[in-house]
């Protein structure tokens, strides 16, 4: 039985501009089939267990000529897979994505097109040119600037001129000589605003704004490269007034987030949201301890605690996943106070209808034990490797207390030769830190001999700081151990 192939417009780069529906599509596929174009950072949301085929079309470079991908596809799908075409932009918006459904077609597979936010309107906004304005003209044209080797550029400038209406050239870097001069040849004005917009909608996104006339040579001269988005028309003289992307206080800066990959995206989105460039780098995974005579036996004889002590969401989630293995839920939970280190081991709670009685105002194991108000037996369950400050609080308070392990931290990330270099390269890299194991598992997969003086360390607690510093990294520590005060530290350190 043949599978199906999706036709996804992965959008111009900036992952939030990816659709709800090409999101689900991706996440469901058996086979994604991708172009040089997707950006990193969706790229990262493709699922794990698919098989990822990188095609790598560009400018004057197919590495898998047009036929061949055509037939990746569909002999994919003739698999029974439900394969994903990813495409930047839109599919169907100089794409060639008609051309990649021909072929399906013939052969009766079943195919769908997701359309993607296309650069040609998304490129030019995030550079503060609306395509369109009332004041300015009332069209909007898309051209493709792409020439054919050994082929003039086909296109009607006369016709173009006429529309008096605002212009759009996609892949046309490497013709805007050719453009420009053709346009002006057609009769439009020299002093016509004109912009060039490299990368857009990325953090890497650069604007080149100049007349029309003078527009190939500021190219020249800033050294553009493709992606890149051409934009011809009155609107362009409004980017300076309407630029809100260049604004944004982490534009241009690079922040490398640590956390497991499961719990990085609340934080890289927030980033990302205010202009970052993010390297999602998960140093440490939780593996959950299997069999776990320990954790059975407590679980088992829950009665005899007066509180349940939780140190993260991971250890909140090994619990509830124990009580749904186990045929039980939340009523297993009722005689018992719940303690939580922190608002995000709160949350946790909080998904599956639970809520903390208890949460230390210092979000760290020392105040947890210290300010933990119980008479009776204490149960905790957290990681192999526990903070000691937690059960030598209790200790001092002469509470009695099992501490039982659930799950262990494992530094599972290969040793990173690029992370190592963009630490170690020229500027200042800013690294997350949510914990002493993230600290861990950086050094272990940089490597202990790396030079770290470049970078800055961005901690979300004491403790984390202090594991930092243990190998030579400059650190920072946010007011309070939260995300929202982390991002904070995060936006003052730059």
């Amino acid at each position: 039985m043949a599978g199906k192939v999706t036709l996804v417009g992965a959008g111009p780069g900036d992952p939030g501009l990816l659709t709800r529906k090409g999101l689900e599509a991706l996440e469901t596929a058996q086979v994604v089939v991708y172009d040089r174009l997707v950006s990193p950072a969706i790229l990262a949301l493709m699922p794990e267990g698919a098989e990822h085929i990188n095609v790598g079309k560009q400018a004057a470079r197919h590495p898998v000529p047009q036929e061949e991908i055509n037939r990746i596809l569909l002999d994919k799908a003739l698999e029974g897979k439900r394969v994903v075409r990813l495409k930047g932009g839109d599919p169907f918006l100089f794409g060639r994505g008609g051309e990649e459904l021909e072929l399906l077609a013939a052969h009766g597979v079943p195919f769908e097109e997701v359309p993607g936010i296309t650069s040609a309107i998304a490129a030019p906004a995030y550079g503060g040119i609306p395509v369109t304005h009332r004041d300015c003209c009332s069209s909007l044209h898309i051209v493709t600037g792409h020439q054919r080797a050994g082929k003039e550029l086909d296109i009607d400038f006369e016709a173009l001129v006429r529309t008096k209406g605002t212009l759009v050239f996609l892949m046309g870097v490497s013709a805007l000589p050719e453009l420009c001069a053709g346009l002006l040849r057609a009769g439009m004005d020299a002093a016509t605003p004109a912009a060039v917009v490299e990368r857009g909608t990325t953090p890497a996104q650069r604007r080149i704004s100049a007349p029309l006339g003078e527009l190939p040579r500021a190219a020249e001269e800033a050294k553009v490269v493709s992606p890149a988005v051409i934009v011809v028309g009155g609107v362009c003289a409004l980017a300076e007034q309407f630029d809100w992307f260049d604004k944004l206080p982490l534009k241009g800066k690079t922040v490398v987030v640590t956390r497991p990959k499961e719990r990085a995206g609340t934080l890289s989105a927030r980033l990302r949201a205010l202009g970052a460039e993010v390297w999602e780098y998960p140093c440490i995974a939780t593996r959950p301890i299997a069999p776990n005579p320990a954790l059975d036996g407590v679980m088992e004889r829950l009665g005899v605690y007066e509180w349940l002590v939780l140190t993260s969401p991971a250890g909140a989630e090994t619990v509830w996943q124990w009580l749904e293995d186990h045929g039980r839920d939340a009523r297993a939970l009722g005689g018992l106070k719940l303690a939580a280190i922190g608002p995000g081991t709160a949350r946790a709670l909080t998904g599956h209808g639970l809520r903390a009685d208890y949460v230390p105002e210092v979000y760290d194991a020392a105040h947890l034990g210290a300010g933990l108000p119980a008479a009776g037996r204490v149960l905790i369950l957290r990681a192999e490797e526990g903070s000691p400050a937690l059960t030598e609080a209790l200790a001092g308070r002469n509470m009695e207390f099992d501490d039982v392990a659930t799950y262990r931290t494992v530094y599972d990330n290969p040793r990173s030769q690029a992370l190592r270099a963009l630490v170690e390269g020229e500027g200042r890299t800013l690294i997350t830190f949510t914990s002493a194991s993230t600290v861990k598992g950086f050094v272990s997969s940089v490597g202990a001999d790396a030079d770290f003086s470049r970078m800055l360390g961005l901690c979300i607690g004491e403790q984390t700081a202090g594991e930092a510093r243990k190998h030579g990294i400059p650190v920072q520590t946010a007011k309070a151990a939260t995300m929202d005060a982390l991002v904070d530290l995060i936006v003052e350190g730059v």
